[in-house]
């Protein structure tokens, strides 16, 4: 786990490296174990690393291999990378390193660039040949290693990270109003191939991007799972298809063992983390470390889960440490872990998975986490009233009605005139739900939480969470086999019971009941939830700043409305519609960004 970076130049002139050195530095939380940087023939390409697989400085990156004329930058990990080495020395390679970066070039060379799809693993990388001066970037499947990059004339720049791009200068930072729109209806999630920045993109998941030494460009989708059973499982009964669930999921637990340092577990108490606590015991883990955080209550709404998380670490001999934070240490937390956002992110467990990483990197540097689980095995409850539902039209109008934040008619409420020219976001979902491989509404639905929804909200603020304490994640929900797998089992078999029917129903051979069968929790922050008292200061503080009104995003109208009942305004989903606003302004603020 690393954070890489680059710069490519097609006007054949020598590039300049300062640019790929200011970027790792912005990205040194990332990688706090090494620094890398080569530069040559038109490419300059910087490495942060953190130790995890062969921690000895032949696994160094950038790497290049001479004998072979091809290089790569590689953030993420291939759990599957031995036996992928067995395979190529079998035909022949020879490895001077031990770990999972020279794979990747070997594979590369052997199979060429569907390489990727024999990876079992998160990965961002871009991978060149020296020979003439090709280039070849990709992405893992569920996008959970980012990659942003930055387009002009003659030259591309990518990075790890979107604030380390900004690092370099010249980067065109107006707001996409495309973005915007998405922002204020899917909870602050950007769909790629856009940022909220109209002069970053980044690269979707599941795709590979070709550039040639001109620097014409193609990109290529790799993978996408296809929704409903099998002709051969169309007969398979509940029963079948949990004990299918249940070895996916072990399966893809021990993968994630994959290291030369400890792994430990985030254990929330959920059904989610609990299991993965509950395979790792049963494959004979012992002395594994847990790790759970809580907040103070506010009014009736308690702050941690810690009764469940408890359960579970005696139930299986954990080294359980809980983490408690008190309301004064979060507040000031939360300006850095704005600094830490990619992107800006409303959900309100960013400051938790924030402070949690950072107590958490004090003991080891790589930890299993359970998100995923309830958008591919249909956890949500805006999935059941979904099962019914007609196609075309008739979907996207439910979906969107379960889903987004607002309606269209409410974003005239938000945005000045000049950053609404159109319904932005009823169209992505529309354009999405119209492609083949799910047939249902409610697939449809499930499908796009899978790859957009997914990816640009929890999956992203894990990732960024926790590289700012450089500290690994490792989320086997995402398996990709296993989301295969779970994309496959009927709708109705996952969201009975009040949603991830099947997956509970798996989990009864390895969990007590009481974990299973409790009330739905989420990371609770009820202090971001309910903002009042310091947090409505800090909230009106920066909406009615100089910057924030000079920016001219929002209606002040709208804004006073949110600031006068706080409580009131909440979405479908329950966020803060003030919050929303408040973390976009705050994020523009914090990097010097005037709309």
């Amino acid at each position: 786990m690393c954070g890489i970076a680059g710069e490519l130049d097609f006007s054949g002139k020598d590039v300049d490296p300062s640019a790929v050195l200011r970027m790792g530095e912005v990205l040194r939380p990332r990688g706090p174990d090494g620094w890398g940087l080569l530069a040559r023939d038109g490419i300059a390409l910087g490495h942060r690393r953190l130790k995890v697989i062969d921690l000895s400085e032949r696994a160094a990156q950038p790497m290049l291999d001479p004998e072979l004329g091809l290089g790569i930058v590689f953030n993420g990990c291939i759990y599957n990378y031995r036996e992928l080495r067995r395979e190529l020395e079998e035909a022949g390679y020879r490895f001077f390193s031990e770990g999972d970066t020279e794979v990747l070039i070997k594979a590369y060379h052997a199979w060429g660039p569907q390489f990727v799809t024999r990876l079992n693993g998160m990965f961002a990388f871009c991978l060149f040949d020296v020979r003439d001066r090709s280039v070849l970037l990709g992405r893992d499947r569920l996008g959970i290693k980012p990659l942003y990059l930055v387009r002009e004339p003659g030259r591309l720049r990518f990075a790890s990270s979107l604030p380390a791009l900004l690092a370099t200068g010249g980067v065109d930072t107006r707001i996409d109003p495309v973005a915007l729109h998405h922002y204020l209806s899917f909870h602050s999630v950007v769909p790629p191939p856009r940022t909220i920045l109209a002069g970053v993109r980044k690269l979707p998941p599941a795709t590979l991007l070709a550039i040639d030494a001109e620097g014409r460009e193609q990109d290529t989708r790799y993978w996408s799972p296809s929704f409903g059973p099998r002709p051969d499982e169309r007969g398979l009964g509940l029963h079948d298809w949990k004990e299918r669930v249940l070895a996916g999921l072990k399966t893809a637990v021990r993968r994630r063992l994959v290291a030369d340092v400890p792994v430990g577990v985030l254990l929330s108490g959920g059904l989610d983390s609990s299991l993965i606590v509950a395979l790792l015991a049963d494959a004979g883990q012992t002395g594994l470390a847990t790790f759970s955080i809580g907040f103070e209550a506010v009014g009736n709404e308690r702050g941690d889960e810690f009764m469940y998380s408890d359960l579970v670490a005696r139930r299986f001999g954990t080294a359980h440490t809980q983490i408690r934070i008190d309301t004064a240490r979060l507040l000031p937390a939360l300006e850095d872990c704005v600094g830490a956002m990619p992107e800006p992110m409303t959900s309100h467990d960013a400051v938790g998975f924030y402070l949690l990483s950072e107590e958490v990197s004090r003991h080891v540097k790589v930890v299993q986490s359970g998100q995923g689980a309830d958008e591919i095995f249909g956890g949500y409850h805006w999935y059941p009233p979904l099962l019914d539902v007609g196609d075309g039209d008739e979907a996207v109008e439910a979906y969107h009605r379960v889903f987004a934040d607002r309606d269209h008619d409410e974003m005239a409420q938000v945005l000045e005139p000049e950053w609404l020219d159109g319904d932005h976001s009823r169209r992505f979902i529309a354009a999405h739900f119209a492609r083949p491989g799910a047939d249902r509404a409610i697939d449809k639905a499930l499908r796009i939480d899978t790859e957009i929804m997914l990816v640009d909200d929890p999956v992203k603020r894990v990732d960024s969470m926790t590289m700012a304490w450089g500290l690994e994640a490792r989320v086997p929900f995402l398996d990709h086999e296993l989301v295969e797998l779970a994309a496959r089992i009927p709708a109705e078999l996952k969201v009975a019971g009040g949603g991830k029917h099947v997956l509970k129903e798996a989990a009864r051979s390895v969990l007590p009941a009481e974990v299973i069968d409790r009330p739905k929790g989420y990371f609770p922050v009820p202090a971001l939830k309910y903002i009042n008292g310091p947090y409505l200061e800090l909230v009106r503080e920066i909406l009615t700043s100089r910057p924030a009104r000079a920016g001219g995003l929002f209606r002040p109208d709208y804004v006073d409305m949110l600031l006068a009942e706080p409580d009131r305004h909440l979405t479908p989903l329950r966020g803060s519609k003030l919050w929303q606003l408040a973390l976009l302004e705050f994020w523009l603020q914090k990097r010097g960004i005037a709309p």
